[in-house]
């Protein structure tokens, strides 16, 4: 399997759901954000961003600057926190509840051995899931630095749709067996519709 590292979003507002720790919600009876990082347990380092509460040992947890800016300014921050070998990252919201290893593991084989920036999950509609996916290193720090200069050196507020858009893109169905890994959950209805699933 191909060396990653993986960099979990747990900021927001959960504004769907009233402003509540949303990646501390139940799911299965664990939360979310604990089922993300079991996924990702094969990670050779894991930095969480955001308000994280009780992590596993060796989880590493940062904020953005500034503190609210949103998943690029996320992303910048768990993205500074990378070993400089690091070639390949899983960037991934905290709210994928049914986020499994498999999946994970599905989507670095579809970078491995290809020519494009990263890899990322589409729903039935064929949306990307853009916060579900994993991306090499290098083009993720240039399509940073590249958008931070579009911005007047700020990626306060600034939306993944802009950091992702000069990348090379493999968009990957999910093929497995179980529930869609992708799914994310933003109101309260998702979080129930996540444990039918898990039981």
């Amino acid at each position: 399997m191909t060396a990653y590292a993986a960099v979990l979003l747990a900021g927001g507002a959960a504004r769907r759901m009233g402003g509540v720790d949303k990646p501390a919600r139940p799911v299965g009876g664990r939360p979310m954000l604990h089922r993300v990082l079991a996924a990702v347990a094969q990670a050779e380092s894991r930095i969480v961003v955001g308000a994280a509460g009780s992590v596993p040992p060796g989880v590493r947890v940062t904020r953005e600057e500034p503190f609210g800016g949103g998943p690029v300014a996320a992303t910048r921050a768990g993205i500074d926190l990378l070993d400089p070998g690091t070639a390949t990252v899983a960037l991934l919201a905290a709210d994928l509840p049914l986020l499994t290893a498999e999946a994970v593991d599905a989507l670095l084989r579809q970078l491995a051995g290809s020519t494009v920036d990263g890899a990322c999950y589409v729903d039935g509609d064929g949306r990307r899931q853009q916060l579900c996916g994993v991306w090499r290193v290098a083009a993720l720090r240039a399509a940073l630095d590249r958008l931070a200069g579009q911005r007047g050196d700020t990626l306060d507020g600034a939306p993944v749709r802009a950091l992702l858009a000069g990348l090379a893109v493999r968009e990957v169905a999910w093929s497995g067996s179980g529930p869609p890994p992708w799914f994310d959950c933003d109101t309260d209805d998702d979080v129930r519709r996540a444990e039918e699933w898990t039981r």
